[in-house]
């Protein structure tokens, strides 16, 4: 069943509701770890300096061990005995010194299981006001406020195969260059889920293979 469309034009309550409204109609699927490790992402909604509604993405610092130089959501694994939520919340704050609490949390999308070994748990907040970033330099290279309307380019999704899997490889075409899964699939997802209240899933996209490491 299809929900509220958030509106695109400007945050407000209508927007906040619509958002939170449409991920609670959804059914989001969780995974087993079978060996994995869990993860978790924070989707950060907010409006930039013309109230029109963005969403954060960062360009992980190039000398990182694992996925450097790789465009991503703020986030990580989770430490003992932290919930996703609690995750997402601590990581938010590590990489991009911003700090939200419960109350902005809208709701989840489906976990997404990544070549690397980990279950991703993307948590999507709202915030009502502009947040001021101050990246992490030791995790993150650049931080982005990137607008929402972006994900409704014509040209998104970009789903190709390759010779190495039979799955789908999903891409976005964002800030001049691809973003790729399972980043791409998660704010694919939102866009689906969140803005526009459709049931649609992800977790059967392939990812490049540079990032299966």
């Amino acid at each position: 069943m299809q929900g509220r469309k958030a509106s695109a034009a400007t945050l407000e309550a209508g927007f906040d509701a619509a958002v939170r409204g449409n991920l609670d109609r959804f059914e989001r699927r969780a995974l087993p770890l079978e060996g994995r490790r869990a993860a978790a992402v924070a989707v950060v909604l907010l409006p930039d300096a013309d109230a029109s509604p963005c969403f954060l993405l960062t360009r992980r610092a190039a000398k990182l061990r694992a996925h450097g130089g790789q465009w991503a959501l703020p986030g990580g694994r989770l430490d003992a005995g932290e919930t996703a939520q609690e995750a997402a919340l601590r990581e938010l704050g590590e990489e991009l010194g911003v700090t939200l609490s419960g109350e902005h949390v809208a709701g989840a999308l489906d976990d997404y299981p990544t070549r690397s070994g980990y279950v991703i748990t993307p948590i999507v907040f709202v915030s009502p006001r502009p947040q001021i970033l101050q990246p992490n330099p030791r995790e993150v290279a650049s931080a982005h406020s990137v607008p929402i309307r972006l994900l409704e380019d014509p040209e998104v999704p970009r789903v190709r195969f390759i010779p190495e899997s039979d799955r789908p490889v999903l891409s976005l075409p964002l800030l001049g260059t691809y973003i790729h899964a399972p980043t791409a699939a998660v704010l694919y997802q939102l866009r689906e889920v969140a803005i526009h209240g459709r049931e649609t899933r992800v977790a059967h996209f392939e990812q490049p293979v540079f990032a299966w490491r």
